[in-house]
């Protein structure tokens, strides 16, 4: 049928109805786990002559467009004689804090259900019944209106009304970009060596539904060679949407100049790129209340004009574009570039807006994911992101401190963090003789007095005018809130373990291995593509967050000359005992290096202590090479300053010194003479510590080599990830010095990448 649009009915309300759909700032916020449970226990006691989910659509004709409408109510029932449509909402907040009109967008969703199956059933009348229920004490409190069918007819027409610019805008613009991709071409002259062969396996993978790792070389256009194939795919309709998921703020500046180059080549896409809160934030402090921030104060009125807009006459929606509609439209820029998603065609973000469970997209429905592509840039990183986001950690000091503060103001809210300020004292007295003890379940106990706190904690909250107390139960319930979400992911591939120091004590749930947890978000895409030059050893990241059954790799050879990269190893010993006794044959063995041609030149440490230590003696010994410091939290401002010192027409050679792993180490391109050569002081190992040493210990029990997973191969790859920023061009020349003996051992020489050998 031409002028077809499909949409759901969720999607449809929640743009119609934007006021009382979310509430910025403190939200009350609820599982999927713990809602779907509310869900079942009411349907659970449906008649047989009820239905569960029941599955609805229908088409719905406004102006020239016609609209292909779907969606599922929580229970169609039965009742003498009469069809009764029931929505079930979850919540966490008292009851009687919920009146008939509470959340109009609740009821409108129940509408459209109602309408479509009384156009299905050929019914004149229906009833609709909202349920609200408690998932902490399951008390339920229901409202029933009855409606015509011609009363939901008008309501629907006039959601339309509504939604209609909107979904003409979109209808038009999906026509311009498929129409804009089809006559797309490469957007360079010609490909790199390497190139072709990378876009064509991403194509391929999108094409199947599968996923791809793919190891190509630093340097070899690895963003250009995703971004292509995969809007090629969009044209294609085989998706609808691609998000360049990056670890680092630099890669998603190359990401956004992929688009734009096609973009000027005629490419019509909306790229909406995302920023931390904190960071793209106009007010003095991140406070999201109305009564604080103009911005979010009558956000809901103004969003769908402010959307419009910027999709009106933008298409690379860039931080600095977001925030001028933003100020145009007085609207939160955060929130503003998360409704922004709804609609992009493409989404640049940090990866934690997809894997982690405090900040995902919850605006993204699975529909949305089905048709999606997930572009992982430096997939390297992804592991240790990943047990970092499934991982949850509590300090005792919190509670302790709520304790305090609340002392003779909120009887209940002391009561809970008496409680558990004891248990943490119980659980210091019970492991008092082990420094930091280990065990491979959950206290469900302890678990239990975590979730009464953060019920109690969410009836507090609103009524909290104090800011200092506020930000301290705020951040106390959201950490809370966290460690129980995180439970929910605990099995055998997790452990618990307390770390004391004074009277602090830290409860932490450790995520050992999040290969289970990644995959089932990446199941809901249609397909994923894990890239990095550092992919290495590729069964290792398989076995970290692959799925075997829907996995192709790929190895690109690197396009560059041999001859390009000069690379020596100096065996002096690096290891923690070994380093003063080898201090000075190091600093020679740096300056010797820098010395041999006048350039620019960085220095990587596995420590700031070891890269202290260093610094000061080459100082000493050379004090006429001009020398920069990586610092310990560097703003951004000081970041760009310290990679500007990085200029092909320095008269005199210059010498940065930095640490390994760090924001230097990977993601920069400093191209031609801008960078002349790299020394790598020791093989990376990450420091030796109690979790590094519970990863040893699983790998090994699970059949792996538990040294290699835990220390090995995440210390090569940083290794590989600063080697890799010598060569960034055919142009390009330059050194590689190592500087360990372990580099001349089968095992390195075995990993290491060929044109290092």
């Amino acid at each position: 049928m031409e002028n077809m649009i499909k949409v759901s009915v969720r999607s449809l309300v929640e743009y119609a109805h934007k006021s009382g759909s979310i509430d910025i700032g403190y939200q009350n916020t609820v599982s999927l786990v713990d809602g779907t449970k509310a869900h079942q226990k009411i349907q659970n006691l449906y008649n047989e002559s009820d239905f569960k989910e029941r599955m609805t659509s229908g088409t719905i004709k406004y102006e020239d467009l016609t609209f292909q409408i779907e969606g599922r109510c929580d229970g169609l029932l039965f009742r003498n004689e009469k069809y009764i449509i029931e929505e079930i909402k979850s919540t966490a907040k008292d009851l009687s804090l919920y009146h008939e009109n509470s959340y109009p967008v609740h009821w409108a969703q129940a509408k459209v259900y109602g309408y479509l199956i009384c156009k299905e059933l050929n019914l004149e009348y229906i009833s609709i019944q909202l349920t609200y229920v408690n998932i902490h004490t399951e008390v339920k409190k229901r409202f029933l209106l009855a409606f015509s069918q011609q009363e939901l007819y008008e309501f629907v027409q006039n959601v339309f009304k509504i939604y209609y610019p909107f979904a003409k805008w979109k209808y038009d613009h999906i026509e311009k970009r498929n129409d804009s991709i089809k006559e797309l071409r490469f957007p360079f002259p010609s490909f790199r060596n390497g190139q072709r062969k990378l876009a064509g396996a991403v194509y391929q993978s999108i094409q199947d539904g599968n996923n791809l790792f793919a190891v190509a070389p630093t340097g070899i256009g690895k963003t250009v060679s995703t971004i292509f194939p995969a809007v090629k795919a969009i044209g294609d309709a085989t998706t609808n949407r691609l998000f360049y998921l990056t670890s680092k703020t630099i890669t998603r500046t190359v990401a956004e100049e992929a688009f734009g180059r096609m973009t000027k080549q005629g490419l019509c896409m909306s790229c909406t790129t995302l920023t931390a809160k904190d960071k793209i934030c106009f007010k003095e402090e991140t406070i999201c209340d109305k009564d604080y921030c103009e911005f979010a104060n009558g956000y809901y009125d103004r969003i769908n004009e402010a959307v419009l807009d910027i999709l009106s006459n933008e298409k690379l929606l860039s931080r600095e574009k977001i925030e001028a509609y933003a100020r145009k439209h007085t609207v939160c820029p955060f929130e503003y570039s998360l409704d922004l998603t709804n609609t992009a065609d493409a989404i640049i973000c940090d990866v934690n807006y997809i894997f982690d469970p405090r900040v995902s997209l919850k605006r993204l429905f699975d529909e949305h994911k089905r048709n999606s592509v997930l572009l992982i840039d430096e997939a390297h990183n992804l592991v240790d992101r990943a047990r970092d986001m499934y991982s949850s950690s509590l300090y005792k000091s919190k509670f302790l401190e709520l304790k305090r503060q609340y002392k003779g103001i909120n009887v209940s809210l002391v009561e809970s963090v008496s409680i558990i300020n004891q248990s943490f004292i119980n659980l210091r007295k019970k492991w008092q003789d082990q420094k930091m003890p280990v065990w491979g379940n959950l206290d469900e106990e302890f678990v239990d007095l975590i979730r009464k706190f953060v019920e109690i904690a969410e009836l507090s909250l609103p009524d909290e005018d104090d800011p200092e107390r506020k930000q301290l139960l705020l951040d106390t319930y959201f950490e809370s809130q966290n460690f129980v979400k995180i439970v929910s992911y605990y099995d055998e591939k997790y452990v618990s373990y307390l770390e004391m120091f004074k009277s602090e004590v830290q409860m932490k749930l450790f995520c050992i291995d999040p290969s289970t947890i990644v995959n089932d978000v990446i199941k809901k895409f249609h397909s994923t593509i894990y890239f990095s030059a550092t992919l290495t050893p590729l069964q290792y990241f398989q076995d970290m967050l692959g799925d075997i059954e829907r996995d192709y790799t790929i190895k690109i050879d690197s396009p560059f000359s041999k001859e390009q990269l000069k690379v020596d190893v100096n065996p002096i010993s690096t290891r923690f005992n070994d380093r003063s006794k080898t201090l000075d044959q190091l600093v020679s063995s740096i300056y010797e290096n820098i010395s041999a041609k006048k350039g620019n030149y960085l220095v990587f440490f596995p420590s700031y202590q070891y890269l202290s230590q260093s610094v000061e003696l080459f100082t000493e010994k050379y004090g006429e090479v001009e020398i920069i410091i990586q610092e310990n939290s560097m703003t951004e401002e000081e970041r760009e300053d310290f990679l500007l010192k990085f200029d092909q027409n320095n008269a005199e050679t210059l010498v940065g010194f930095a640490v390994l792993g760090g924001i230097f180490s990977e993601g920069i391109d400093l191209k031609g003479d801008r960078l002349n050569g790299v020394v790598v002081v020791g093989v990376g190992l990450p420091q030796l510590c109690l979790e590094r040493n519970i990863l040893r210990d699983h790998f090994n029990e699970v059949g792996k080599n538990g040294y290699y997973y835990s220390y090995v191969f995440p210390g090569l790859n940083k290794v590989m990830q600063a080697g890799g920023r010598v060569i960034r061009s055919e142009e390009d020349e330059g050194t590689l010095l190592l500087i360990d003996d372990r580099y001349q051992s089968m095992l390195y020489q075995n990993l290491m990448p060929d044109e290092w050998k």
